[in-house]
């Protein structure tokens, strides 16, 4: 690796054997960290004791957070390294990286723009922890010219995107087609469909159909393409850094599928994962109502069984795409005498395909479009079960009161896509960024050479490339069958902040042009607030994170 007149080369072995102490550094201090804040809730009444202590928990979670993710980027670099594709940018940007998120372990951690959590807020000395990851920190440290190298090499065309796929020709295919995909088909209309609120349109989404893209993680017996969620991952990163309306659109798909090929009946999986493979049906998800947010088990909307159908009461809000889906996948209570999670059952809903002007053309339900800042395309709706219909045979699994413990079994698949998403929003608000520097000209010069605006740059660089590890990181544990609630928590907590602080540099580094809606970048910061709340909010995310690091089942 070159080096600027003021700072000295380190070699890329050098580099790693510095990467992996530094790791080592920051994983003794997780520990020190999860020791001290579990001591504070080794009494009777923990879980009051754990609200108590919130704060420390959840910053726990991001401290956690943040040393898995650094562990993530080093064995990236060392996949790199083997394969001899760890050149200069890739340097640049792991240097910059770890020294960042060791100098913000000791500063403090940001949780999200006003919340930042600090040592003593975890029962940390500074003083210790600095005798830990100074030095690390300083000699991994970038000085202005190399970071403005790192932005020069971005900008002749070398950015560090997930270079070690070249190994696998899988997804290495799937990223060319998806990225060509989303170039030609989805970003000269995204910012179209953004501004005038419109429905990504029919046909688009029946090329996505001819693309596998409905199909990546179903069985090939129900005839789905049979890969794993680094696939999917792939794809909804390159989509939705096209749109993220496109980027989300499997994800209802991948849900549904994933829920009746864990739990269907032998004639669910014969009914329904063909069609959901081919694009054929489009599903969408009815859990979340106005009153339980993340509190699924306290829903109120019930299924009566009359005979042979199921009949429906109630309401569901913030459902994508409700409209024009065939399917709904629908968690109801069946059981009302039980208002615990055991009464909940999932069931398979058929619906006819509406329209804009005629969204919910059956009997027994009817909604209204919410209008929403950003994530636009598929459109939001709450929609009312009026005694709607649905045939005792589309119950999941055939017995009713198991849909929460269904459902649990997918949140692991959907943050980790949700994830993939982000990652490729904040790609597009860095690709947005360096495109604008390298064109605007003020004072004599692009704008690019100013160190304010390069800084800004080579940051999300190195974030981004961060959050893209521990995002594929966490698909790899799914794909091996682990547990990996932990990793998927880990990877939506960090890449939602990353996409929100990308966007938000990114119409910075635009000045007054960046508030301009005809812009791009306006979409994008739009669209990048959503990942903290959706699929389970950041606070959700840290306390998931929390219950596992605090009940001692860390990750391996």
């Amino acid at each position: 690796m070159s080096a600027s007149p003021e700072q000295p080369a380190i070699t890329a072995p050098a580099l790693l054997a510095l990467a992996r102490e530094a790791v080592v550094a920051a994983d003794a201090v997780l520990r020190k960290a999860t020791a001290a804040v579990r001591g504070r809730l080794a009494a009777a009444e923990v879980e009051r004791l754990r609200e108590r202590e919130q704060r420390a928990a959840h910053g726990l979670a991001w401290l956690a957070t943040y040393v898995e993710s650094l562990r993530q980027v080093c064995t990236y670099a060392e996949r790199l390294d083997a394969a001899a594709q760890f050149g200069e940018t890739e340097q640049l940007a792991l240097r910059l990286g770890l020294s960042e998120y060791l100098g913000q372990i000791l500063g403090g951690i940001p949780m999200n723009q006003t919340e930042i959590v600090r040592l003593a807020d975890l029962g940390l000395s500074a003083a210790e922890v600095a005798q830990r990851l100074s030095g690390p920190i300083q000699r991994l440290a970038l000085d202005a010219p190399s970071r403005a190298q790192l932005v020069a090499l971005m900008s002749a065309g070398l950015q560090p995107i997930a270079r070690e796929f070249g190994a696998n020709e899988i997804l290495a295919s799937f990223r060319g087609q998806m990225r060509k995909f989303a170039e030609t088909e989805v970003i000269p209309q995204a910012q179209t469909w953004h501004r005038f609120n419109r429905s990504i349109p029919l046909d688009l989404i029946g090329q996505l159909g001819k693309l596998g893209v409905f199909a990546l993680t179903i069985p090939e017996r129900w005839g789905g393409l049979g890969l794993g969620r680094e696939a999917m991952c792939v794809v909804a990163e390159e989509l939705s850094r096209g749109y993220i309306g496109v980027g989300s659109l499997a994800t209802r798909s991948d849900i549904a599928a994933e829920l009746i090929v864990d739990a269907g009946t032998p004639e669910q999986k014969r009914r329904w994962l063909p069609q959901i493979a081919s694009g054929e049906i489009l599903p969408t998800a009815a859990f979340t109502e106005p009153g339980s947010g993340s509190d699924l088990a306290s829903l109120r909307t019930r299924a009566v069984r009359h005979g042979e159908v199921y009949r429906v009461f109630g309401s569901k809000v913030w459902i994508s795409h409700a409209a024009r889906a065939d399917l709904m996948v629908l968690l109801a209570r069946t059981d009302p005498e039980d208002t615990s999670r055991r009464g909940l059952s999932i069931l398979l809903a058929e619906k006819p395909r509406g329209t804009d002007q005629e969204p919910f053309p059956v009997k027994g339900l009817s909604g209204s479009e919410i209008e929403v800042l950003g994530y636009r395309g598929m459109k939001e709706y709450e929609i009312a079960f009026d005694g709607f219909e649905i045939g005792a045979e589309n119950l999941l699994g055939g017995i009713e009161g198991r849909g929460f413990k269904q459902l649990m079994r997918t949140f692991e698949s959907s943050r980790i896509q949700t994830a993939a998403r982000a990652v490729g929003v904040a790609q597009a608000a860095l690709d947005q960024a360096l495109a604008y520097a390298q064109a605007r000209r003020q004072f004599g010069k692009p704008i690019v050479r100013f160190a304010r605006i390069s800084d800004k740059i080579a940051l999300l660089a190195a974030e981004v490339m961060i959050a893209r590890q521990l995002t594929y990181f966490a698909a790899r544990q799914k794909d091996s069958g682990q547990r990996c609630d932990l990793e998927a928590g880990m990877a939506k907590l960090l890449a939602a902040r990353i996409a929100w602080a990308a966007a938000d540099a990114a119409v910075q580094i635009h000045g007054g042009n960046g508030y301009s809606l005809e812009l791009p970048v306006s979409r994008l910061l739009c669209d990048a607030r959503v990942f903290s709340i959706f699929e389970g909010t950041a606070e959700i995310q840290a306390e998931v994170i929390a219950r596992r690091l605090l009940s001692g089942a860390e990750a391996s």
